[in-house]
């Protein structure tokens, strides 16, 4: 695996070099950018925009552009955010943890609840419980998570059990360690909900489909004709064969885990990273628009490899050369 997982990382540079490239460039072809709206401003002179476009070397074409963003990127420094008036990597420390506890949780909820029920069903395929469970996942597929979010935030408002929104309660300070982490907890639960549940729907019966196909193999009605437990023949025999498309999934979901779901984000207002890329990206904000695609590349790239290594370790019949 090593000679595999060192050229793969040798391939990610160029690759990671042609999606920031293709990414800069699309950004130039929209109409205008950002210091069009300071010229709409009365307060802003012309001399003081043009100052910060020969700053940030703005005011030359998109190819010198991109080239002074290498090599500013070379000494790990992404860019001025316009918009939030602060540097992106500054932006991103701030918001990245916020995101990366929000999606690790919808994460665990999606794929600790998907993978057992889509195993239940279809052991028990065509009977009520399996009916069941099918219908609410198509329900959990259908309701979109905006509509889903106010729902549940209705909800809320009428029980008064949870948090409206937020991350923290506004006495957040001056509770105890064990006070702050429930409080994190039931802000958290409204929109590790919301994104999770979609994501669930589709993964179980992602799992119910595979594990079907595995349980009527040759090699699962051997192991049944040799007297062999019903609980070993699904859990050693059958799962372990019917998890191997759901490891690819899992590359593709890592991948994602710090991009954030901006929309949920800015129903339940969650500080987290995808509203402010969702701002950053309608106010034309270039350096933070690129440090976001460059962080959504880079896991993109390392996700997909540790699910290829994942893959190798799970079965041993997949080899890479």
């Amino acid at each position: 695996m090593t000679p595999y997982i060192i050229r793969r990382l040798i391939i990610a540079v160029p690759l990671l070099l042609a999606i920031s490239f293709v990414a800069f460039m699309f950004i130039h072809l929209a109409p205008g950018n950002y210091f069009d709206t300071l010229r709409m401003s009365p307060q802003i002179s012309e001399e003081t925009i043009k100052k910060y476009e020969s700053q940030y070397h703005l005011d030359k074409p998109p190819l010198i552009q991109y080239a002074f963003w290498l090599k500013n990127l070379l000494r790990l420094d992404l860019g001025y955010s316009f918009v939030l008036m602060s540097p992106v990597t500054d932006v991103i420390k701030k918001r990245l943890f916020n995101t990366f506890i929000l999606s690790l949780a919808a994460m665990l909820f999606t794929w600790f609840i998907a993978i057992p029920l889509g195993i239940f069903c279809a052991v028990r395929q065509n009977s009520f419980s399996d009916r069941f469970f099918s219908a609410l996942s198509f329900v959990g597929l259908s309701i979109p998570n905006f509509f889903f979010a106010l729902l549940l935030l209705y909800l809320a408002s009428l029980t008064g059990i949870l948090p409206l929104g937020g991350m923290r309660s506004a006495n957040y300070e001056g509770l105890s360690q064990l006070g702050r982490f429930w409080d994190l907890l039931k802000h958290l639960l409204i929109p590790t909900i919301v994104i999770g549940t979609s994501s669930l729907a589709g993964l179980q019966r992602i799992m119910r489909g595979n594990m079907l196909e595995v349980l009527r193999a040759q090699y699962i009605t051997t192991a049944r004709a040799k007297g062999l437990p019903e609980r070993r023949v699904i859990y050693i025999h059958a799962l372990r064969n019917a998890v191997n498309p759901m490891i690819t999934i899992f590359g593709y979901s890592l991948s994602g885990l710090l991009s954030g779901a901006a929309l949920t984000e800015i129903i339940t207002g969650w500080p987290g990273l995808g509203s402010v890329m969702l701002q950053a990206v309608r106010s034309q904000d270039l350096f933070l628009v690129m440090g976001s695609m460059l962080m959504g590349g880079v896991m993109l790239i390392g996700a997909n490899l540790v699910a290829d290594i994942l893959l190798a370790w799970s079965d041993p019949r997949i080899q890479y050369k």
